[in-house]
């Protein structure tokens, strides 16, 4: 660097950085090292390379991942029932849990090196969402042995003696694991864990070995009251300095077989009535070798750096793969009912308010399994998405609650009362389950998705901060003056792009040739310079003081998330082969998302505490609020795609478990399949204007056509009942709901309520 730039400008501005930017703590630079940045860096680039795009590669299930979903999955889900699990057994029958350890489901992640199955992670994900669709309670627990815990952790940091004894055990059952992270002074701030552990001498086998003295409390951990080896996230202390010279040495993660003293399982939360295994832990005094660290003693403290890596890949697949299979499951069940269901003598599908709910669920589920299948994607590339990551787990469960919600309300009271003819409340009831594990959605959304991003995928922003922590000033100054230089030509050079694309609407952005699609990559483009622009506005106007700016990073956070999944859907549309009939879906996908860009955008600017600032980026970036997201011909086309069959409502839905004979979503789809099949002798009718019993005297009905109008009839009829119960019945679970009849003074008695 010339020595006039580094002494006039570079010096002036280290100073002010330094002050503005606060040191990073050890858990904060662990968390934003963690993972690595892939497709969202092009987003927040403000000038994304769409080739890159369209070069990744559209996940597969291989043979061997296909035969295990056509043939053990499907056994698995046809076994249990569930609500049973839910309302009279709490767990998973005992032939279930057999039939997963025999399978190897709870291998799916772990290496064929190693006894497992190693699946990619879209067929991990692929069997998660199709159980969802079965159970949530058998879908968590599948799914927490092969996300975040013992299995992940071994698999990326153990030992190769930890991996030779642990793994093949976990593969096949044998051992159950679980992990402890989250305890009552410990949520989302694990720097404020309490749960602890010293090294010590103590026995282990009958020999004084140097190891660690373990107590702790968590609670809200997944399979504790069942597994036999917990892995455990702990802060570590080394006061006599037996492992060196730190005395606190910091978050550690070790393995902790439950039938060691001390420890304590077993006793069970009920998570929203949804019956998986979940409960407290404690630990009094419970002594483990020092190897039983996860990693060895080597890794002793990066604990936070172990969580963080792990979280990347089963954040981004197992809640994103159950939230995906809600927002499906909730637009095949209603596009159904909506067409079986009437009144007023017409299908409730046809009603406009209904469409209104029907097109958001039909473009939702397109656009969110789209996502997760790019997500899917990057992780069997081998990469640690951990921005993704958050962007997936937060807005896939995000848009299940709201999809549900949908759902809930065009099904009515159908929705509203408990029984196994009920499909949707019991996914339903697990919406906060999602909304608030792996990282609760509102820590998620406000700190870590543009908190994280923002430092990990824009071009600079890590670097100059890595200078700014330099101890030797002269090394910290030279690398700052490298750092600092690029990222201003790269802010010039987002300036001019982000003006110039508002003031043409984004009509000469680059996009590929695309058909229908080429405007929807244009106008993403437009979007992504425009945030760019004011994520660089946000570092030099509030510096340090972002992190403290929730509201601002979480609106941030969501442009960023929206472009993501956007781009996810312009992905799939052109790996299935540009469908015309899909077409609207990508549309409606797009409308609302640059509605809700636009929107956020706006509100970023307009809540910007430095208001020379904000009036400067509202000149270069003209927000405005003139999209309106889908207008009503878009969203009743959508509606109509899961209205009637056709292959895009096949795509639309996915791969969903289709129903147990008799049960609720059985009696739906064959309901459904005879109210399609009967339109045109319906149409015949109407057209007539003759009732059945009419028409059949008079010869316009054949008697084989009146014998299928009465078994439709009857299905209808079965498909809006909804489950009642004797007073007897209930007694048997709910016995002060049902009184003795010759109880004369209890208050339900009819001589009681008389007086």
């Amino acid at each position: 660097m010339t020595n006039l730039r580094a002494d006039f400008l570079t010096k002036p501005i280290f100073h002010w950085a330094k002050k503005a930017l606060p040191a990073l703590s050890e858990t904060e630079s662990e968390a934003l090292t963690a993972g690595e940045v892939w497709w969202e860096a092009e987003l927040f680039s403000g000038n994304p390379d769409w080739s890159k795009l369209q070069a990744v590669k559209a996940p597969r299930l291989t043979a061997e991942e296909q035969a295990f979903f056509d043939d053990p999955v499907q056994e698995f889900c046809a076994m249990i029932d569930d609500w049973k699990i839910n309302h009279e057994t709490a767990d998973l029958p005992a032939e279930a849990w057999d039939f997963l350890r025999d399978h190897k489901f709870f291998g799916m992640i772990i290496p064929r090196s190693h006894s497992g199955l190693g699946f990619s992670a879209f067929a991990h994900s692929e069997v998660v969402r199709y159980i969802s669709t079965r159970s949530v309670a058998a879908a968590v627990t599948v799914m927490v042995p092969n996300s975040l815990g013992p299995g992940e952790l071994l698999h990326q940091f153990g030992t190769d003696a930890q991996k030779d004894h642990w793994l093949p055990r976990l593969a096949d059952g044998r051992e159950l694991p679980a992990f402890g992270l989250t305890s009552a002074e410990a949520g989302s701030d694990a720097s404020a864990m309490v749960d602890e552990g010293i090294v010590e001498k103590g026995m282990w086998q009958g020999e004084e070995v140097l190891g660690i003295r373990l107590n702790w409390a968590k609670r809200y951990i997944t399979l504790a009251p069942v597994c036999t080896v917990l892995g455990l996230a702990f802060q570590l202390r080394d006061p006599d300095g037996l492992l060196g010279e730190i005395p606190d040495i910091g978050i550690t993660c070790a393995l902790v077989p439950t039938d060691l003293p001390g420890v304590e399982t077993g006793r069970r939360h009920l998570p929203s009535s949804t019956m998986f295994m979940n409960g407290p832990t404690t630990g009094k005094d419970v002594f483990i070798p020092l190897d039983h660290i996860i990693g060895g003693a080597d890794y002793a403290g990066k604990g936070w750096m172990m969580l963080m890596s792990a979280l990347a890949a089963g954040r981004g697949i197992s809640l994103p793969s159950m939230g995906c299979a809600a927002i499906a499951f909730s637009a095949h069940t209603t596009g159904a009912y909506a067409r079986i269901r009437q009144q007023f003598n017409l299908p409730i599908g046809k009603f406009g308010g209904v469409q209104a709910r029907m097109g958001r669920l039909a473009a939702d589920a397109y656009a969110m399994d789209a996502a997760r299948h790019l997500t899917c994607a990057g992780l069997d590339e081998g990469r640690a998405l951990s921005v993704i990551s958050a962007i997936m787990k937060a807005h896939a469960t995000f848009k299940m609650r709201e999809a549900l919600n949908d759902a809930m309300d065009v099904h009515s009271g159908k929705a509203v009362i408990d029984g196994p003819l009920n499909y949707l409340l019991p996914l339903y009831r697990a919406v906060p389950i999602g909304i608030t594990v792996e990282g609760a959605n509102i820590v998620t959304r406000s700190l870590i998705i543009f908190g994280q991003g923002s430092i990990r995928a824009h071009p600079h922003m890590l670097d100059n901060m890595l200078a700014l922590q330099k101890e030797d000033e002269a090394e910290a100054l030279a690398a700052f003056d490298k750092s600092l230089w690029a990222h201003v030509g790269h802010t010039t050079k987002t300036l001019f792009r982000a003006w110039g694309r508002a003031l043409t609407g984004g009509r000469f952005a680059p996009a590929p040739d695309a058909g229908a699609a080429t405007p929807i990559y244009r106008e993403l483009s437009r979007w992504s310079a425009a945030y760019a622009l004011t994520a660089d506005f946000l570092f030099l106007t509030l510096g340090g003081a972002l992190k403290r700016e929730e509201m601002i990073s979480g609106r941030m956070g969501d442009i960023l998330s929206e472009m993501y999944i956007l781009s996810a859907a312009l992905k799939r549309w052109d790996d299935e082969g540009r469908q015309q009939t899909d077409l609207p879906l990508l549309q409606f996908a797009a409308e609302t998302a640059f509605s809700r860009i636009q929107t956020a955008l706006d509100e970023v600017i307009a809540n910007l505490p430095a208001r020379w600032a904000a009036w400067v980026l509202r000149v270069l970036t003209l927000p405005g609020r003139g999209r309106r997201g889908p207008d009503d011909k878009l969203t009743a086309e959508c509606s109509g795609l899961i209205y009637a069959p056709s292959a895009t409502r096949a795509r639309i839905t996915g791969r969903l478990f289709e129903g147990r004979e008799g049960d609720g979503i059985d009696l739906l789809n064959r309901c459904y399949a005879k109210v399609v099949a009967m339109e045109p002798v319906m149409k015949r009718l109407r057209d007539a204007k003759k009732t059945p019993d009419m028409a059949l005297q008079t010869g316009i009905l054949s008697d084989a056509e009146m014998a299928e109008i009465t078994e439709m009839n009857d299905l209808v009829a079965k498909v809006i009942a909804v489950d009642d119960y004797t007073p007897e019945a209930l007694a048997e679970h709910f016995p002060d709901l049902a009184p003795p009849k010759d109880d004369p003074d209890h208050p339900s008695h009819p001589r009681k309520a008389a007086e």
